[in-house]
């Protein structure tokens, strides 16, 4: 078992990363702050650089992690600096905003998730790390903003049809499908020009001596911040725990036979050259899925404002809190035309049935329960846990779960592809020490 303490550690590298001044007070701000970088309508400063690199550089050391040189570091981080802030511009301009309770929410749950009963003690675990509570909050607020621009951007993009869910359900992948998970490690060596021959050569070169300098024991982590173009660098390469179904096309056949920290061999995409690897594995082979009995509300942001749906959901939250009925609530209130009648009764749900954000909630939801308000890409709801079980999976199960993995592939795909596009299109004036760049 990982000790709270390291646990919190891990959460603050993925969450936490750095007290943005873009949120304090003018008054917060340090006399001799620059601007060390234009980005369309905004900047990035100087102290927002530095507390990056700064949270970025614990981080690693907490994690044994070797760091790269200091100009590399710098230059790695200015670019998520970058690109986070042109996100940012674009999720205002779309009217994006994140509320005060949506927040409160999104704190109790990490405070929740990482074993704290209250956001007292959660306070207290940030204050020992040198954060606020202040500057947790609005750190929280910003990454929400940001994928929820992403997601309304780029979810769009994304269309599975019947004929790709039949492919994928016949093909080896599927077939060998098992409870196992592996948690992906990623190197990407970007290649923008294929009919440039010498810079596609020289990426594939530098894939082949990374692959090289793993086999040979070098640390996978070490070498995904030093040196991969994918946007998880600075996480290390880690790209999350991932289902057989849920691997990325181009290496779902290649982790699986992979042990533990063995690298792939250098693989080729359209976005450049990759080596992956397995960090670590978790499960077992099993045909068996749990499954929660679920009703709902829906407050849909179809026919009204995100600002007027999240007023009436938490309306109803509060009604929900002062003992009415759930179900009456649902005949009354919910949008959702197919459970409306049944004072929004789901029944059994399994995995891969729903969108993410409401299989998170219904998962992190103890049974006989009622979930805080939040937002799928439908609106706002509130979910009651009824009931679980273990059932053996259906066919209808397994289609579900086969059109949610090719879902989550196209979505990684066009995302990456949503992110150079906005980049490239974005005016960016990095600034040197001795003006501009």
């Amino acid at each position: 078992m990982i000790p709270k303490r390291q646990r919190f550690s891990s959460l603050l590298a993925l969450v936490l990363l750095a007290c943005l001044p873009l949120f304090a007070g003018g008054a917060d701000r340090q006399p001799l702050d620059r601007v060390v970088a234009v980005v369309d309508e905004g900047v990035v400063l100087q102290s927002e650089l530095q507390a990056r690199i700064q949270q970025i550089r614990s981080r690693m050391n907490a994690q044994g992690t070797r760091l790269p040189p200091e100009s590399v570091l710098r230059e790695r981080v200015l670019d998520q600096l970058i690109l986070e802030q042109i996100q940012i511009q674009r999720a205002r301009q779309m009217g994006m905003r994140i509320g005060d309770s949506e927040l409160n929410d999104a704190m109790r749950n990490v405070a929740r998730n990482n074993g704290f009963d209250s956001l007292d003690g959660f306070e207290q675990a940030l204050a020992s790390e040198g954060l606020s509570f202040q500057q947790a909050r609005e750190q929280i607020r910003r990454e929400m903003l940001v994928s929820r621009v992403q997601q309304q951007s780029v979810g769009r993009r994304v269309r599975v049809t019947e004929r790709e869910v039949e492919n994928f359900l016949s093909s080896s992948q599927a077939r060998e499908r098992s409870g196992i998970e592996h948690l992906l490690g990623h190197i990407l060596i970007q290649v923008n020009n294929f009919n440039n021959e010498e810079k596609v050569q020289a990426a594939r070169n530098k894939a082949e001596s990374i692959q090289d300098k793993l086999q040979n024991g070098a640390d996978f982590r070490e070498l995904a911040v030093a040196e991969s173009d994918g946007r998880n660098a600075l996480e290390g390469g880690e790209l999350g725990w991932r289902s057989g179904q849920e691997l990325p096309s181009l290496v779902a056949s290649e982790i699986p036979r992979l042990d533990v920290g063995e690298p792939s061999r250098v693989l080729q995409s359209s976005s450049g050259f990759h080596v992956v690897t397995p960090l670590d594995r978790r499960g077992q082979d099993s045909n068996e899925v749990e499954q929660r009995k679920v009703s709902h509300i829906l407050i849909n942001t179809r026919d009204r404002s995100d600002s007027e749906a999240e007023s009436m959901i938490r309306d109803i939250q509060q009604q929900l809190q002062n003992g009415a009925d759930f179900a009456a609530l649902a005949r009354e209130y919910s949008d959702d035309p197919g459970t409306v009648s049944e004072g929004g009764e789901l029944g059994w749900v399994g995995p891969g049935e729903m969108v993410p954000a409401f299989e998170d909630t219904m998962m992190n939801t103890q049974v006989g329960n009622t979930s805080a308000a939040f937002r799928s890409r439908f609106g706002w709801h509130i979910l009651k846990v009824k009931d679980k079980r273990v059932a053996e999976q259906s066919d209808r199960i397994r289609r579900n779960e086969a059109r949610q993995a090719l879902q989550k592939r196209q979505y990684e795909l066009e995302l990456q592809n949503w992110l150079s596009q906005i980049r490239e299109e974005a005016y960016v004036n990095i600034k040197t020490d001795e003006g501009s760049s």
